[in-house]
C-alpha cells in the first residue's frame, strides 16, 4: 500500500518528470526510506563511471549478469576489461542452475571477449558435483588466456573430488599449457595428479612462486619433488606431510633455488591409529634453514596422542605450531626442548594436568616466541605469570581463556591481570567464554 501511495503522489505532482523518466529509461527510482523523502530519487543510470565499476567488482557472476541488464550504460560497464582482470566465479548449485536456464551463453561470451584480460581467477564451488563440473568446463575454455593466479576453492566437500580425474586433469592442462605465466596456484581438495604437475612445470617453471595443494591424494612425493627441482623461483609452498621428504627439502635448498619464504605443512590423521608418520632428518631441516634462514615453517596438527611419536624428537626449525586436537604434556615438553625458532604456538586442548613447567621451558628456550594461545588446558596463575615474566613485552599476542587459569594462594584472577599487564607493558585480560 505504501508503494501504491508513492506512485500516486509522483504521478499527480510531477507528471512531466514521470514521462521524461519513461522516455529516457534513466533507471530512476523513488526513495522508500521514509515519507519525508518521497520526492527524492537516485539516477542509477547516471552514477559516476568509477562508482558503478566499483559496485560491479564486489558482485559475484550471477549478480553481475543481473545488474548488467539494468540499463545500456551498466551493460557497457559490465564488459570493461578492468572488471575482468581479477574475478572469482562463485558456482554454487542455485547459481549454476540460474546460468543454465537464464544465461546459457553468458560464460562463453565472457571468455570470448575477456579471456586475454583474466589474470587473477578463482573458482569457489559448493559440495555439488554440478558446480565443480561447471568450473572444469569454464577452465577448459580458457585457451587464449594469460592467467597469473588460479584458485580452486571448495566451500564444502566433496565438490572437485567428485569430478572424474580425467576431466579435472584435462581442464587444468588447458590453463597450464596456455597461460605460461602462472605465478600462484591454490588447488586444495582436488584430484590433481603428478602428470598435471609435470605439465605445469613444463610451461610455467620460470614464473611459479606460490603453490598450495593440501589434500590432493593423487600427488606423490615424486610429483612435488619435480616442482621443487624445476621451479627455482618458488617462494611459498603448502602441502600435506605425507608429501614432505628429505629429498624435497634438499631440492628446496639447492644453490639454484631462491630463498623459500613460507613452508606450510598439514599433518592430518586420515585413518586414526592406522598411519605411521615418517620422520624428517635433522640434516634436511638444517639444509633448508641454512639456504633460507628467514623461512617460516608452519605446521598444523590434527592427530591423536598416539600418532605424535615421529615429531620433534630432534631439533626442528618450525616457527608456527597449531594443534587442533589434544596434545600431551610430553609433546609440549619436546617442543620446548627442540623448537628454538618457534614464533607462535596455539594449543586447542591438553587435558587436566597443569602445563606450568612446559610453558616455562618454552619461554626459556624459544627466544623468538611472540604469540601464544591456549584453549582447553590448565595453568596455575603462578606458573602463567612466570611464563609471561620470562617472555616480557615480546608477547604481542596472548590469548588465554579465563577457564584455563587456576587461582592459587599467591594470585587471584583479579590480581593476575594486573601482574600480567605489568610484564607485557600494556593492559591485558584473559578471554571470556561467550554466553549465549
Amino acid at each position: 500500500m505504501k508503494r501504491a501511495r508513492e506512485k500516486v503522489v509522483d504521478e499527480n505532482e510531477a507528471p512531466q518528470a514521470s514521462q521524461k523518466s519513461k522516455k529516457h529509461k534513466s533507471c530512476s527510482y523513488g526513495s522508500v526510506f521514509g515519507e519525508s523523502d518521497l520526492h527524492a530519487s537516485v539516477d542509477w543510470g547516471n552514477l559516476p563511471h568509477h562508482i558503478i565499476l566499483r559496485v560491479f567488482q564486489f558482485l559475484p557472476l550471477v549478480d553481475r549478469a543481473r545488474a548488467s541488464s539494468v540499463c545500456r550504460r551498466w551493460n557497457e560497464i559490465f564488459h570493461i576489461p578492468d572488471l575482468w582482470r581479477r574475478f572469482e566465479f562463485e558456482l554454487n548449485q542455485p547459481a549454476t542452475s540460474y546460468l543454465k536456464s537464464t544465461h546459457p551463453d553468458l560464460i562463453q561470451q565472457i571468455i570470448k571477449r575477456h579471456a586475454d584480460h583474466l589474470q587473477y581467477v578463482s573458482f569457489k564451488v559448493d559440495s555439488s558435483t554440478e558446480s565443480a563440473e561447471a568450473a572444469c568446463n569454464i577452465l577448459s575454455q580458457l585457451v587464449n588466456c594469460s592467467i597469473k593466479t588460479l584458485g580452486l576453492i571448495s566451500t564444502a566437500k566433496p565438490s572437485f573430488m567428485n569430478v572424474s580425474k580425467a576431466h579435472f586433469a584435462s581442464a587444468l592442462t588447458v590453463v597450464f599449457v596456455n597461460s605460461k605465466s602462472l605465478s600462484s596456484i591454490k588447488v586444495d581438495d582436488t584430484p590433481l595428479d603428478d602428470p598435471s604437475l609435470k605439465v605445469l612445470v613444463a610451461n610455467n617453471s620460470d614464473t611459479l612462486k606460490l603453490l598450495k595443494m593440501s589434500s590432493c591424494p593423487h600427488v606423490s612425493p615424486a610429483g612435488i619433488l619435480c616442482v621443487a627441482d624445476q621451479c627455482h623461483g618458488l617462494k611459498e609452498l603448502a602441502l600435506n606431510y605425507y608429501i614432505l621428504s628429505d629429498e624435497l627439502l634438499l631440492a628446496l635448498s639447492s644453490e639454484k633455488h631462491v630463498d623459500l619464504e613460507h613452508l606450510r605443512i598439514d599433518v592430518v590423521s586420515e585413518n586414526p591409529g592406522q598411519v605411521e608418520f615418517h620422520t624428517i632428518k635433522k640434516q634436511s631441516w638444517d639444509a633448508l634453514v641454512k639456504h633460507s634462514p628467514k623461512v617460516n615453517i608452519v605446521m598444523y596438527f590434527f592427530l591423536y596422542e598416539e600418532e605424535f611419536d615421529a615429531f620433534f624428537r630432534e631439533e626442528t626449525p618450525v616457527t608456527h605450531l597449531y594443534f587442533g586436537r589434544a596434545v600431551s604434556k610430553a609433546m609440549l615438553g619436546r617442543i620446548g626442548m627442540n623448537c628454538p625458532r618457534l614464533i607462535e604456538l596455539v594449543v586447542c586442548a591438553n587435558g587436566l594436568q597443569p602445563l606450568d613447567n612446559e610453558l616455562i621451558q618454552i619461554a626459556e628456550r624459544c627466544k623468538n616466541l611472540t604469540a601464544m594461545g591456549l584453549g582447553e588446558c590448565e595453568v596455575t596463575c603462578r606458573g602463567f605469570i612466570e611464563f609471561v615474566k620470562m617472555c616480557g613485552g615480546r608477547l604481542t599476542q596472548l590469548s588465554i581463556m579465563e577457564e584455563v587459569l587456576i587461582p592459587d594462594s599467591d594470585y587471584s584472577l583479579d590480581r593476575l591481570h594486573l601482574e600480567v599487564s605489568k610484564h607485557l607493558g600494556r593492559m591485558w585480560f584473559p578471554d571470556m567464554m561467550p554466553t549465549w
